[in-house]
C-alpha cells in the first residue's frame, strides 16, 4: 500500500530543503578548509561537519518528537525522514545504531557499524569498477 500523499509531500519537501542545506553547508566548510594548508585542505571537512550536525540534530529532534511533542506524524516524517534524510542519512545510521545499543543489542549495533563501513566501501569500489568496465565496454 502506498503512503498517503501528505506523507510523500512531507518527505519530498523536507528532502529538497535538507539536500540544499547539505550542499550549502558542506561547500562553505570545504571552501574554508581548502584555504588552509596541509592535510586540512585535503580532508573532506564539509562532509564531516554535515554528518556530525545531522547526528546532533536527529538525536535532539527524535527525543523531542518522541517525548515532548508526540503529535503530528507528518511533522516527524518531514523533519526526520525528509529534512535530515536529505541532509545526511548518516544521522539515521547513527540514531538506529544507538537505538540498537540502548536496547541491549550491542552486538547488532557493532555489526551495523562494521557492515555499513566495510560493505559501504566495498560497494563504492564495486560501483566505480562497474562504471569503468561499462565505459570501457561502451567505447
Amino acid at each position: 500500500m502506498l503512503p498517503a500523499v501528505r506523507t510523500l509531500l512531507a518527505v519530498a519537501l523536507g528532502g529538497a530543503l535538507g539536500s540544499t542545506a547539505r550542499y550549502l553547508l558542506a561547500g562553505w566548510v570545504q571552501q574554508r578548509a581548502a584555504a588552509t594548508r596541509g592535510a586540512v585542505a585535503l580532508f573532506p571537512a564539509g562532509t564531516l561537519v554535515v554528518n556530525l550536525a545531522g547526528c546532533l540534530t536527529i538525536g535532539c529532534l527524535a527525543v523531542l518528537l518522541q517525548e515532548r511533542f508526540a503529535g503530528d506524524p507528518a511533522l516527524r516524517t518531514f523533519l526526520l525522514i525528509g529534512l535530515l534524510g536529505g541532509f545526511t542519512t548518516f544521522s539515521t545510521f547513527g540514531w538506529e545504531t544507538l537505538a540498537l545499543a540502548r536496547d541491549g543489542n550491542v552486538a547488532l549495533a557493532a555489526v551495523n557499524v562494521l557492515a555499513s563501513l566495510a560493505l559501504g566501501l566495498a560497494a563504492v569500489w564495486a560501483g566505480a569498477a562497474l562504471a569503468r568496465w561499462l565505459s570501457g565496454g561502451l567505447s
